[in-house]
């Protein structure tokens, strides 16, 4: 009975810390400020990889060099692979955090759309980075998580889905407002 609580109270540290940990702030110059580079490019260059990295953590390649007398290979091809993938993560998250930070940015112009709540804002940053946390220390552990990755994938790609929605209902909107201006003017009615 005490070993079970124990190791609870335990888990239960280890999830605050984490969790605690991860929320915190950027390092300084970790992210590049935003500016119109930001939008005129696309917002998910790394987030494209993540098929590929995906593919390489599979157990097929691992466990068909095993079953050919090559298990020493396949454990240097699992551990350099995982090495890989735990290089490759930062990047999913500066894009993430990046992404964050233009949908602040689309908020602060148009109060209108809607594009995340703060609430539903926070509740896709937990996930992320409870998937990211789980992700990462599951590839310092030694273990090849292609399914976890595929979770993480699948929020950073919701929100870039998201984005590219309010850019695209902003810029709709803009082009409105630019007739209807353009109609007022040439009608020669003073909209000053």
């Amino acid at each position: 009975m005490i070993p079970t609580l124990l190791f609870f109270f335990g888990m239960v540290a280890v999830l605050v810390f984490l969790s605690v940990w991860s929320l915190r702030g950027p390092a300084r110059g970790a992210l590049p400020d935003l500016g119109p580079a930001s939008f005129a490019g696309t917002c998910r260059p790394h987030v494209a990889h993540l098929p590929q990295i995906r593919r390489a953590l599979a157990p097929p390649d691992f466990a068909y060099l095993s079953s050919r007398g090559w298990g020493d290979l396949a454990r240097r091809l699992r551990k350099e692979r995982r090495r890989i993938a735990l290089a490759y993560l930062p990047a999913v998250k500066q894009d993430f955090a990046r992404m964050l930070r233009l949908v602040r940015v689309i908020a602060g112009l148009s109060p209108e759309i809607r594009t995340l709540q703060e609430w539903e804002r926070l509740r896709l940053t937990t996930r992320f980075y409870w998937h990211y946390q789980r992700l990462r220390l599951g590839l310092l552990l030694g273990f090849t998580l292609a399914g976890q990755l595929q979770d993480l994938s699948l929020i950073v790609s919701g929100l870039s889905v998201r984005l590219e929605s309010s850019m695209r209902e902003l810029g709709e909107r803009a082009v409105t407002v630019a007739k209807l201006a353009s109609s007022l003017d040439s009608s020669g009615v003073d909209t000053a």
